[in-house]
């Protein structure tokens, strides 16, 4: 491998460490009662509020319609993700500093399939959480899911609920990325 490829390998490896330190998705949800917002922050590792009680009322809410209480402890996600990352960190620098393009080419097929299969498992979930809802709930209105959109904006009933990527999710595209270029500089290098 160049030493270009070698340090685009490290460069995205160590970009990953990052994921560690910021969100990776936010979800907001705006109604009349809550005009400034309700925001939960999916990070490698946890669930949080915008404040320190938006959690709460976001699974306070969720309860009327009988949704699951979202309890971060219980999400098997959140526990393995961050080992996730680490070993894509790990096998990158290996890559780097091995130099083989047989690792430089797995580690880039292996990230663009764990991210595709990371955003179809988070459609799951919010499928589910929207979906499979409390037969006994206050409030029942037949046919009516509240699923929030993966990317975008949707209407709920008196809610509009947004889910976007957040900082967490841009780190690991610019690592991927990062990867991919290094990969095609070695396949066309002669």
């Amino acid at each position: 491998m160049s030493w270009l490829s070698r340090g685009l390998i490290a460069l995205a490896s160590l970009l990953l460490i990052g994921v560690y330190f910021v969100p990776l998705w936010k979800i907001t949800l705006i109604a009349p009662q809550y005009p400034e917002g309700l925001r939960m922050f999916i990070w490698v590792n946890n669930i949080t509020g915008g404040s320190p009680h938006d959690l709460y009322n976001i699974n306070l809410l969720n309860h009327y319609i009988g949704m699951k209480k979202i309890i971060p402890e219980e999400i098997l996600e959140l526990k393995i993700m961050p080992y996730i990352f680490g070993f894509f960190i790990v096998l990158g620098l290996i890559t780097a500093i091995t130099g083989s393009k047989k690792l430089l080419y797995t580690w880039v097929i292996l990230f663009v399939i764990v991210g595709i299969l990371g955003i179809a498992d988070f459609y799951r979930w919010e499928y589910d959480y929207g979906h499979n809802l409390d037969p006994h709930a206050p409030i029942k209105i037949p046919g009516v899911a509240y699923q929030p959109p993966l990317i975008g904006c949707k209407k709920l009933l008196n809610m509009k609920a947004c889910s976007f990527p957040d900082k967490g999710v841009y780190i690991a595209v610019a690592s991927a990325f990062l990867g991919i270029v290094a990969a095609v500089i070695e396949k066309f290098r002669k």
